[in-house]
């Protein structure tokens, strides 16, 4: 899920941004020359109809502008934070250990308070303006918070643990 524009500002580290930049660089020139370069060589091929060749350097060309603009959107409403001090409350920028109050089968789960686009491998990211990341930002280690969830139940969360995201 892409964050749209009518959204606020995203919680970036340094890092992350650094990372995004680079990205986006890439994008906009080498990658995007081999795009071209590919979609040009298939055109010379003949008949573009039935050239597979063709129609997918074609996608991967939309795939890519897609993801240029998605970058330039989240830079351009980035906030480059410092790591937020390791004090136990749940704000951007914090992993996250929580379970849900009640459940049977007491597994615990992590995340990653910030931005979707930056997900790292292996952990999941929520944004803050979600229904969870708003229930919970600004809350603290030990805190039982109740939310709303998308399909109209009321889910209840225990917050086991929140530190600094380090990358």
């Amino acid at each position: 899920m892409t964050q749209s524009t009518e959204q606020g500002t995203i919680w970036l580290t340094q890092e992350a941004h650094d990372k995004l930049t680079a990205e986006l660089e890439h994008l906009k020139g080498p990658a995007r020359q081999e795009v071209i370069a590919r979609i040009s060589a298939a055109r010379d091929e003949g008949d573009l109809k039935e050239n597979g060749g063709y129609h997918a350097a074609r996608e991967e060309q939309g795939k890519l502008e897609g993801r240029v603009r998605q970058l330039e959107d989240m830079l351009r409403r980035a906030e480059v934070g410092e790591t937020p001090p390791d004090d136990g409350i749940v704000e951007p920028g914090m992993k996250v250990t929580y379970k849900f109050v009640g459940d049977a089968d007491d597994e615990a789960e992590t995340f990653l308070l910030g931005a979707r686009e930056i997900e790292p491998e292996g952990l999941t990211v929520y944004s803050p303006e979600s229904p969870l990341g708003a229930a919970i930002n600004g809350r603290s280690k030990g805190d039982t918070v109740s939310y709303l969830a998308p399909n109209g139940k009321e889910l209840k969360v225990v917050i086991l643990d929140a530190v600094p995201y380090t990358g």
